[in-house]
């Protein structure tokens, strides 16, 4: 069922590896903008809060594949903006990374903000009173909780990204999708046993996150 494995004419392995590089850049990318956006939406600044109101609905309610597709025609070969790729398979990783980052920030945004919003609201007060400034408050007091009360919708935001990396194929990046395409126009006869093989690759990358994420998520809660 599988002996078009047996060729080696087909580098699986190294195609799921490209999607966990995709999805462990992005999502540490996305984090750290996602809180910087989030920041923003709290923060007492009407031109910042202003700006990340705008960003996060804009490019949340804009199609992934734009994004990706307009990292890649509009900075790749309108601006000539390469990120230090040096070829075009480096250039499209890093700006599907760039892509990947703008679009899933936004959720971490909203997730965390929604964080942001379980904390009481005496303990800013309390610490504002003692002399702290608003940046202090928001990492020294908001955040911690934040993040220990949105693990779990991080973690479905961690999941929706890994399976989103398969856009990245609209660009060319060698991952597991732009495989799975080729495995088909060249193994019609084996069409079930592809679908499979790449079903049962994503589920290897999403399930065991799920679950340790959910396990995470119980241990670290914020009782109230």
């Amino acid at each position: 069922m599988f002996d078009f494995l047996d060729s080696g004419r087909y580098d699986l392995l190294g195609a799921f590896w490209v999607t966990v590089q995709l999805t462990l850049y992005s999502a540490i990318g996305s984090l750290i903008w996602g809180t910087l956006l989030a920041g923003m939406r709290v923060g007492p600044v009407p031109l910042m809060r202003t700006f990340g109101t705008a960003y996060v609905n804009v490019v949340r309610n804009t199609p992934l594949t734009v994004v990706i597709v307009g990292c890649s025609v509009g900075l790749g070969q309108t601006l000539q903006i390469t990120l230090g790729g040096e070829d075009f398979k480096t250039m499209g990783f890093r700006l599907a990374v760039l892509g990947f980052i703008a679009y899933t920030s936004t959720f971490v945004c909203e997730a965390l903000r929604s964080g942001i919003n379980t904390v009481p609201v005496g303990q800013a007060e309390a610490a504002r009173a003692l002399g702290l400034s608003f940046v202090q408050v928001l990492t020294l007091v908001v955040l911690p909780q934040a993040f220990r009360a949105v693990v779990a919708p991080l973690a479905n935001v961690l999941i929706a990204l890994t399976k989103n990396t398969t856009v990245a194929a609209a660009i060319g990046v060698a991952e597991a999708s732009l495989l799975m395409k080729e495995m088909i126009e060249n193994e019609t006869s084996a069409l079930f046993a592809v679908f499979a093989l790449f079903a049962f690759g994503f589920i290897v990358l999403t399930l065991p996150m799920g679950l340790i994420l959910g396990w995470v998520s119980k241990r670290v809660a914020v009782k109230r």
